[in-house]
């Protein structure tokens, strides 16, 4: 299995390299008030590929926060209710029928 993820990293990882190779035109990005901004396009894919995952992270940041927040709080309760209760003396006893079984009932 290992082999077959590392296989498929290298494919496309070749894919990616191809495509970089191929995209070395400089073209020039325009903005407002007359700013522009050349560069080959491989790497302007690039950047606006990385400022995507940028604002994807801060998008979900604030899930991210309350999850956590959440999930700090529910292990408090849960060891507030472990500590609260007396443990079982043992496994056997945990799990011993009050009443016992003869062989009549079977």
């Amino acid at each position: 299995m290992k082999t077959l993820f590392l296989l498929i990293k290298v494919l496309l990882f070749l894919a990616a390299l191809t495509f970089a190779v191929k995209n070395t035109d400089v073209v020039t990005v325009r903005y407002y008030l007359g700013m522009q901004w050349q560069a080959p396009l491989i790497f302007v894919i690039l950047m606006v590929f990385c400022l995507g995952a940028v604002a994807g992270v801060f998008a979900s940041l604030a899930h991210i926060v309350r999850l956590r927040r959440d999930i700090s709080r529910l292990r408090k309760e849960n060891k507030a209710i472990t500590v609260n209760q007396p443990a079982a003396k043992s496994v056997e006893a945990a799990t011993a029928s009050p009443v016992p079984i003869s062989a009549d009932a079977l």
